[in-house]
């Protein structure tokens, strides 16, 4: 005789949710003042999207505190004034020497100062942090006396002078740079293992092959980030190219922005449409090298 068992199911009872505790005073207070923050760091570059869609006389007649007067006449006419198709090329072979350059020094640098036990490398390291603290107005007459007298070959320069050549502005840029990235790389190459060099000198590798091949590859998101930032403020830079050069085609697109200017009165929406023009390229490469950008601003944060 077979008996048959039946089983009761107890009836599923829903999991009590677990109530988020309040917000902490100092949390709210936090999050409050990073929106701020973030709306005031936005607030001009919308400011000047907006502006630069408007028509100056709706502006002029009914304030910038207004909508409406929509255009996109304001780009076409900034791109064709200011020229920018030619300063944007103009930037290139500033900026993309100056980055290359500014990275290959500043590494081979970081390189010998965090490699060899030498008694000058705290100096050394020191000198080239130190430099970045001077003013560069400070600078001034003495690298324009200088740039006006150092001569250069005719297919280098037209001027046959240092001064009004695209390789014054390349120099005068790694200079100033060279020691931010000598800071940041130097601190990253230290982190790297010893044994690492210490193999590859048992392997038979000079000096130049462990910081070719050893070295290098492993500073790949150091590098980009760095080169992120090299970008933007070499391709940003207005202050020497406006006392550097004298010949208007070859400014880069920074400086062509004075083209905008009118003699009598300024035409904020022309200008601000301009700015936008030139923002374009560093917004393109800060999103395109986003991920090594971030991974190289934190490299090290999980390290004890």
């Amino acid at each position: 005789m077979s008996t048959a068992t039946a089983t009761t199911r107890k009836p599923d009872v829903a999991p009590a949710r677990r109530r988020r505790p309040p917000p902490r005073p100092q949390r709210v207070v936090l999050h409050v003042f990073l929106a701020a923050v973030a709306i005031g760091w936005l607030f001009p570059i919308l400011w000047a999207v907006l502006t630069s869609l408007r028509s100056y006389e709706y502006t002029a007649a009914h304030g910038y505190v207004s909508l409406g007067g929509w255009t996109l006449d304001n780009y076409v006419t900034a791109w064709r004034t200011a020229e920018f198709g030619k300063h944007f090329l103009n930037s290139v072979y500033i900026t993309v020497p100056a980055v290359l350059l500014t990275l290959f020094l500043a590494s081979c640098v970081a390189f010998v100062v965090a490699r060899f036990s030498w008694k000058i490398n705290i100096v050394l390291l020191g000198l080239f942090t130190a430099a970045n603290l001077l003013p560069q107005q400070a600078l001034l007459i003495p690298l324009f006396r200088l740039f006006t007298q150092v001569p250069l070959p005719a297919f280098m320069s037209d001027s046959e002078l240092l001064y009004d050549s695209y390789w014054g502005l390349i120099l005068v840029n790694v200079a100033f740079q060279c020691g931010f990235c000598v800071f940041v790389l130097s601190n990253y190459m230290r982190a790297l293992p010893r044994d690492l060099y210490e193999a590859a000198t048992v392997d038979g590798a000079s000096v130049w092959r462990q910081y070719w091949q050893v070295t290098m590859p492993l500073c790949r998101p150091a590098l980009a980030a760095l080169a992120t930032l090299e970008v933007t403020w070499i391709y940003n830079e207005f202050f020497w190219a406006t006392v550097l050069m004298r010949t208007g085609d070859k400014f880069p697109v920074t400086s062509s922005l004075n083209n905008l200017r009118g003699e009598f009165f300024t035409d904020n929406n022309l200008v601000s449409a301009g700015s936008v023009l030139v923002a374009i390229p560093t917004l393109v490469i800060f999103f395109l090298l986003q991920r090594q950008f971030v991974r190289g601003l934190t490299l090290g944060a999980s390290k004890g």
